[in-house]
């Protein structure tokens, strides 16, 4: 009589392959926990920051923005887009406001002349120039 032989699956499939993946996963995600960090900090810090302060309409096709400026290099000459909106959010107006070198933070009153009656106004972005 044959003796009866223990099946395995191993002799069947042959022998699975170890988990390789797992120290490739776990670089990766060493790598990306520290790229999120690093944009973390970075980004939370900019060199040129703006704050909305109050706005004004002043006229019937006019409306005064005020608005802060911070800037980490005070000889840094920095360039504001403004936009005028009206009730719809469209656009009426948009100006770009130069400020020179000078404080880290100053202070601006602008006026923004527009095509129509003015709702509300805002910074669209803040750059160096």
């Amino acid at each position: 009589m044959k003796e009866a032989q223990e099946f395995s699956y191993e002799d069947r499939y042959g022998k699975a392959g170890g988990n390789r993946w797992v120290a490739y996963a776990f670089a990766i995600s060493i790598v990306g926990l520290l790229w999120i960090f690093w944009a973390g900090l970075h980004h939370s810090n900019p060199s040129i920051s703006s704050q909305l302060i109050s706005f004004e309409v002043t006229g019937e096709k006019e409306i005064s923005l005020r608005y802060s400026i911070n800037r980490t290099n005070s000889d840094q000459v920095v360039i504001c887009t403004l936009k005028a909106l009206d009730q719809d959010k469209s656009v009426v107006g948009q100006i770009d406001d130069t400020i020179p070198a000078g404080e880290r933070f100053s202070q601006q009153v602008t006026a923004i002349p527009t095509r129509s009656a003015p709702f509300t106004a805002s910074i669209a972005r803040c750059r160096a120039e």
